[in-house]
Formats: structure tokens, C-alpha cells, sequence
């Protein structure tokens, strides 16, 4: 082996074996504080700006962990869905019997037993509480009849049901993409990278001070090199709380949290005036119906 190489292997095992002095040092140290054997005296103060943005910055990430825990159902269709169940099941059928034709039309081909009928593939549903408020009403609608009044209403709620249903996906589409995704983003990038400054400057800082207990302890002949240790502990210190105050600045700076909070307003917006229009539209025809069938009640017990 070279003088080089053996220069470096006995380079790379020291550092290994400083940093793995250090991990240690530092978990004595937090385990120390955390019992309560170190003097708040020996415990190097942040500055007054640091704890304060810290603050700051623990407070924004709770309220993104907070809305993002709430909002995430806009990432699920049948958040308001009640039946879903009993659709599903007969859903369920009606794939089975599609794949079934399907698998058998294709494998038969060429022999002398029969080809079966494809079934057609179910139509997918829309599973929302507005959508299955339309197919009941529907359905009602039918079992009716037009001649009826309440056939008429029910069909007209069901025509309307379906427009709110179809604002409500396209609001939750928005919201997922103008909302849930810079809103996780934000999280995932300008949050996690100022908490991870904050773990090195935590770091720092308890290396600073076992430092500091180790110069309190050496002998004589190791006073220096203790000393330069706590000096290049300070420094590092000093370095970690400047980038980490930069980088919570600069993210509790960024408006994109105003911007995303302002999406989500909008696209609910969007959606209960697209809502309020569409039924307010009707409900006039309803109740017209509605007063109709209770002048003729009203005849009909006079007589």
C-alpha cells in the first residue's frame, strides 16, 4: 500500500472515530440537561431572534399539518357518500359479469362452442352526496310518473342535484391541485428544510457546551486543545443560527401560504355560488307545484 493511501485510510478512521466521539458527547450532554445535572448557567443561550422564529416556524408547520389532515379528504370522492356500499356491490357484479364475457369472447374464438355476448362495462358513478340525491330522485321521478306533481319536482331536483354534484368534483379537483399540492409541497421543502437547520444548530449547540464541560475537566496538558475545541464549537454555532435564522426568514416570508389559502376559498366559493344559483333557479318551479297540489287539497277536503 502507497504512503498516500495508508495517509488516507488512517484519515478517514479518525474522522469516523471523532464524529462517532462527538454523537456520543452530545446524547450525554441532551441526557444531562434533560436530567437536570447541568446548570442553566452552563447552557449557551440562542439568540432572543432565533427562539422567536423558531416559534414562528412551529406554529406554521402545526397549522400545514393541521389543514393538510382536514383538507386531504377533497383527495377522496365519497368523503359525503352514503350508500356506497350498496352500489359498490352491485357494481362489483357488473364487472364480474363484463369481465367474464369478455375473458370468454376472446379465448373462444376459433372454436366450435358459442362466443358469448360482451356485456357492456359499467358505467362509473359519480359518489357524491349530491350525485346520489339525483339518482333517488331519479328514480322516485320514474316510479312517479310525468303526469304527477311530485314526479315533475323530482325529476327537476334531480336534474339540479346532478349540476351541484358535477361543481362539487370540479371544486375538489381545484382544490387538490391549486391547494393540497403547494400546501404539501411547502411542508415537504421550505418547513423540512428550516427544521432540519434547526436540528444542526440543536446539534451545535449541545456540542458546544460538552465541549465546554470537557475544557472545565481536562488536565493541564490538554487545557489547549480543549480550548480550541470549544472555539471551533463556537464557530460552528455561530455559522448553524446565521443559516437557520436565513432560511426561517425566508420561509416565513414566502406568501405561497396566503396564495394557496386564497385557492381554497376560491374554488369553494366557485362552488356554493354555482350551487345557490342552480337550486334557486328551481326551487321557484317546485314550488309552484307545491301550491298547485295544496290549492287542490285544500278543494278537495272543502267538498
Amino acid at each position: 500500500m502507497s504512503s498516500w493511501s495508508k495517509s488516507f485510510s488512517a484519515g478517514t478512521v479518525s474522522s469516523g472515530a471523532s464524529k462517532i466521539a462527538k454523537g456520543f458527547n452530545n446524547s450525554v450532554q441532551a441526557t444531562r440537561e434533560r436530567l437536570g445535572q447541568i446548570s442553566p448557567d452552563d447552557i449557551t443561550e440562542l439568540p432572543q431572534e432565533y427562539k422567536e422564529l423558531e416559534a414562528r416556524v412551529d406554529a406554521l408547520r402545526i397549522t400545514h399539518l393541521t389543514l393538510l389532515k382536514i383538507t386531504q379528504a377533497y383527495s377522496t370522492e365519497t368523503y359525503d357518500y352514503p350508500t356506497q356500499i350498496t352500489e359498490s356491490v352491485s357494481e362489483l357484479s357488473q364487472n364480474m359479469a363484463h369481465s367474464v364475457t369478455a375473458f370468454a369472447a376472446v379465448n373462444l374464438k376459433g372454436t366450435n362452442i358459442p362466443t358469448p355476448q360482451v356485456t357492456a362495462p359499467p358505467k362509473t358513478l359519480p359518489k357524491t352526496l349530491n350525485h346520489a340525491l339525483s339518482r333517488a330522485a331519479a328514480a322516485g321521478a320514474a316510479a312517479e310518473g310525468p303526469d304527477e306533481r311530485l314526479g315533475q319536482a323530482l325529476k327537476i331536483y334531480a336534474e339540479v342535484e346532478e349540476k351541484v354534484g358535477d361543481a362539487r368534483l370540479q371544486q375538489d379537483g381545484l382544490i387538490r391541485d391549486q391547494f393540497l399540492a403547494p400546501w404539501q409541497a411547502t411542508l415537504n421543502t421550505s418547513i423540512a428544510l428550516a427544521m432540519r437547520a434547526r436540528a444542526g444548530v440543536k446539534q451545535s449547540r449541545l456540542e458546544l457546551d460538552a465541549a465546554k464541560q470537557t475544557m472545565k475537566n481536562a488536565s493541564p496538558q490538554r487545557q489547549e486543545q480543549a480550548r480550541l475545541e470549544v472555539e471551533n464549537a463556537e464557530d460552528d454555532l455561530v455559522q448553524k443560527t446565521e443559516v437557520a435564522i436565513t432560511l426561517m426568514k425566508t420561509l416565513l416570508d414566502n406568501p405561497e401560504p396566503l396564495k394557496n389559502l386564497n385557492e381554497l376559498v376560491k374554488a369553494q366559493l366557485i362552488f356554493h355560488s354555482t350551487a345557490a344559483e342552480a337550486l334557486q333557479a328551481v326551487q321557484g318551479d317546485i314550488e309552484e307545484l307545491t301550491v298547485a297540489a295544496e290549492g287542490e287539497y285544500r278543494k278537495s277536503r272543502d267538498h
